[in-house]
């Protein structure tokens, strides 16, 4: 029996799956960077991981373990099919943003604060340059902003830059998380969120099973 809270989950995948299953996807994948794989697969990279896609069930399992669906958290599968889905094929624009420049997205800064940026901070605040290792694991580098920066690849054609800045006698130790202006031609705001808290998850608790 389905919690209350795999009900909406289990929904959310259903309707993506059938949403997907009506779309070009040969067309979806080249505007995703997905590879599509004639006739029957599609592959796509997400934070670091290789994964394939079954056609026409879309039913998606890591690509060393073909068929092993339930070893994959529900978030991470219905983000995969969201950013299919959602792909324009965008070019990146170069403009860096905040998630309040995203539409929508000032109605989501407080819970955002509070389980994505807050996470990082109790976790990196004191020893900010513990993100670079972190994020490593996730195919992060660092990138040149704040005290301390890393970019995470999520997806081929979605960016996730995390800044850390160390406190001082003024200002206590702040964070934020950044992305290419194009992030909306990719993912809906809500997905965008559900994003970073995935990265923040997968970065301050790396030893809980991901995948």
């Amino acid at each position: 029996m389905c919690t209350s809270e795999e009900q909406p989950l289990q929904l959310a995948h259903k309707l993506a799956r059938e949403k997907l299953s009506g779309m070009d996807i040969k067309q979806q994948c080249s505007r995703s960077g997905a590879e599509y794989v004639h006739p029957d697969r599609v592959i796509i990279e997400y934070l670091n991981q290789s994964y394939v896609m079954a056609i026409p069930g879309m039913d998606i399992s890591l690509r060393d373990s073909p068929g092993r669906c339930e070893h994959i958290d529900s978030t991470d599968r219905i983000l995969m099919l969201h950013y299919l889905i959602t792909a324009k094929g965008s070019s990146p624009t170069g403009k860096v943003i905040g998630l309040r420049q995203v539409p929508g997205g000032s109605c989501e800064h407080a819970g955002f604060s509070r389980e994505v940026l807050t996470p990082l901070l109790d976790h990196f605040g004191k020893e900010p340059e513990r993100l670079v290792e972190a994020a490593a694991k996730l195919g992060g580098s660092r990138a040149n902003y704040g005290s301390v920066a890393v970019s995470i690849k999520a997806f081929p054609r979605v960016s996730v830059i995390m800044v850390l800045w160390r406190g001082d006698d003024e200002f206590p130790p702040n964070a934020n998380m950044l992305f290419d202006s194009s992030v909306t031609h990719y993912l809906s705001t809500e997905d965008l969120t559900v994003l970073c808290e995935r990265i923040a998850q997968k970065l301050t608790h790396p030893g809980q099973p991901q995948g």
